[in-house]
């Protein structure tokens, strides 16, 4: 009699659809091309990859964007941002190191953003990539030609919205269910500020994952959808509001205000020759929600935060990306074996 093979456990990865980020300084700008930074997904994908299969979503159902500026060779030193960080940038400014100098002095950084671009391709399909910035990283800039036809030439995957997904749980036909995911994990990078902050469907989502106690991980600013949790919407799609809901005073963390700061005066989102500010920042945000937010004094520096009564994972940014896929995965396979389902 042939064997039976068990359907693959799922997984749901969360992005952001966002095209543009708006600015409130300079006065009167259109906003700066953005998306999601890719090392901040595909460390957990990569994790997970082997044994799970991903139901991809973005809050309107539209593709993803991935941002140009997550793919500069610094971003890739996870725990080693600060270090990577400076050395790269002595390399490109003081000895003046080309992009190809660059990548030759940086192989192991070359050879993640590599294999991360090939999982990418492999497991998210077409998608585009943002448009370069005044202040994009050179060497970023010179690989984005192929990094584009890499993702052109891949398959297209379905991206369901966050209203998809609620709908669905609710179906009593579907086969679908949150509760039957394994966790839920969103990146960061800039994007989340404009489509998971005060977002009813991210907040039905994020109380139903509670309710049906799916472990949620966000990092960089993905927690800024935690702002949304106030929300809920019912299946007529009636939005209440309830500002003592159930995420409330969970522990957290986020990137600070002033690594943003140090970024609008001299990173990628910096307008050459005005003075940049973005039009709220996410830490702030997320306090006057009433979080209980814990940030590093150095803003490179790796921070994760596991609030286990709230089954809430968050991680500061790419530096800590690698501590967030491992504490992910002991959640997630801990939680396997003390299931009752499993037969021993």
């Amino acid at each position: 009699m042939p064997e039976t093979t068990s359907p693959r456990p799922k997984a749901l990865i969360v992005l952001s659809s966002a095209r543009r980020l708006p600015l409130s300084a300079p006065a009167g700008h259109p906003g700066i091309p953005t998306g999601f930074f890719l090392v901040e997904l595909a460390a957990v994908m990569a994790e997970f990859e082997k044994d799970y299969d991903f139901i991809l979503a973005t809050p309107d159902g539209e593709l993803p964007q991935l941002d140009v500026n997550g793919l500069a060779l610094n971003f890739h030193a996870a725990a080693g941002l600060g270090p990577a960080t400076a050395r790269t940038t002595i390399q490109t400014g003081v000895e003046r190191f080309g992009p190809e100098k660059l990548r030759e002095k940086n192989p192991d950084l070359l050879k993640r953003r590599e294999s991360e671009l090939a999982l990418a391709q492999r497991l998210l399909g077409r998608i585009p990539v943002s448009e370069p910035l005044p202040r994009t990283d050179a060497e970023a800039i010179s690989v984005r030609a192929d990094v584009v036809a890499g993702f052109e030439a891949s398959p297209q995957r379905e991206y369901l919205s966050i209203q998809q997904l609620v709908e669905r749980h609710r179906d009593p036909a579907s086969d679908f269910s949150l509760a039957d995911l394994a966790f839920v994990h969103m990146p960061g990078g800039h994007a989340p500020m404009v489509d998971f902050n005060d977002n009813p469907w991210m907040g039905e989502l994020l109380n139903t994952l509670r309710e049906v106690d799916v472990p949620i991980s966000l990092i960089c600013h993905a927690p800024v959808g935690l702002t949304s949790a106030r929300y809920r919407v019912d299946a007529d799609g009636k939005v209440t509001t309830d500002p003592d809901h159930a995420f409330k005073g969970a522990r957290i963390t986020t990137v600070p205000k002033y690594g943003e700061k140090v970024m609008l005066a001299s990173g990628y989102p910096k307008v050459p020759g005005e003075r940049t500010r973005l039009t709220y920042y996410v830490d702030v945000a997320l306090k006057e929600a009433g979080y209980d937010v814990s940030l590093t004094l150095n803003p490179s520096a790796a921070k994760v935060v596991w609030d286990a009564e709230h089954s809430l994972l968050t991680g500061n940014g790419p530096q800590a990306v690698d501590e967030q896929a491992a504490r992910l995965a002991e959640i997630v396979r801990g939680r396997l074996r003390n299931s009752p389902a499993i037969t021993r």
